[in-house]
């Protein structure tokens, strides 16, 4: 019951609680009481969140964890995995800005071939970017042309602002955390939401395909795995067995065909040939 209720106000306080700062930033007067009120009530939640947080602390440490581990698992259990999935994306997507602007790449060891597959959606969303940032220039012009109070205008602004960084984060991802082929592993990825690890010894053949009409980014049908780029799939993978395959929300799924996309599928292949392993014959 506290853990439901932990949960309930925490996601209940964080939004009202980020409203209140962009409000103080943009110098909106706020009464005095209301800004008590609320500071109280984000405190109580504070205490409540530690209290739970303790409790399931202590309930890991009587099950044999150490410190570290019990702190972790207290963690997990407090905040659902859905929460922490989309948490991470975000942390991902800053670290892919950095990665970005510094040109380097995320998971790329010496020796193995990183194989991009931005290109058929750089197009789109560089537009779709594009029309964020037009936006958020007529939106403020709108706003002062008809005389919109300076809060309306603020919120509004780090609103749009805040989703134009998310578009970029977007794009750095699947820029900087390109598909890898090594003699280790097959990496498969889809920016800061997937990434599946498959190892060499698993992989029975790999072969061009032609799907030029995949629904949705990731999908999961029977044992069968497609994470698609604009709509298409050009190579696929037949292991000799199951891989666990975790979704972008956490749920996880067995599969035994993997079919991806890359921008040169034929330039995948060779790679995939160049660095088979001596033990492994090449496909």
């Amino acid at each position: 019951m506290m853990l439901r209720l932990a949960r309930a106000a925490l996601f209940a306080t964080v939004p009202a609680e980020l409203l209140l700062v962009v409000l103080l930033v943009s110098g909106t007067p706020l009464p005095r009481l209301l800004v008590a009120a609320v500071e109280t009530l984000v405190l109580a939640v504070l205490v409540l969140e530690a209290v739970a947080v303790l409790r399931l602390f202590r309930a890991a440490r009587r099950r044999g964890l150490d410190r570290r581990r019990a702190a972790r698992t207290a963690y997990e259990d407090l905040v659902p995995v859905q929460v922490r999935r989309i948490m991470g994306f975000d942390a991902k997507g800053m670290l892919s800005l950095a990665l970005w602007l510094t040109r380097r790449r995320h998971g790329v060891p010496p020796g193995a071939v990183p194989v991009p597959y931005f290109g058929a959606q750089a197009p789109a969303l560089i537009v779709f970017l594009g029309a964020m940032a037009v936006e958020l220039l007529v939106v403020d012009i709108v706003l002062r042309s008809v005389g919109a109070p300076t809060a309306v205008r603020t919120v509004l602004i780090v609103l749009d602002g805040y989703s134009i960084l998310l578009a970029l984060a977007i794009i750095a991802s699947c820029v900087t955390r390109p598909h890898v082929i090594s003699t280790d592993e097959i990496r498969i990825r889809s920016g800061a939401f997937f990434d599946l690890r498959i190892p060499r010894t698993n992989v029975a053949t790999a072969r061009r395909i032609r799907g030029y009409a995949e629904k949705g980014t990731i999908r999961v049908e029977g044992d069968v795995l497609t994470v698609a780029v604009s709509s298409q799939a050009n190579l696929l993978l037949e292991l000799t067995t199951p891989v666990t395959a975790v979704r972008p929300l956490g749920a996880t799924c067995e599969v035994r065909t993997v079919r991806y996309f890359a921008d040169d599928p034929a330039a995948a292949l060779e790679a995939f040939t160049r660095t088979t392993p001596a033990t492994h014959p090449p496909h």
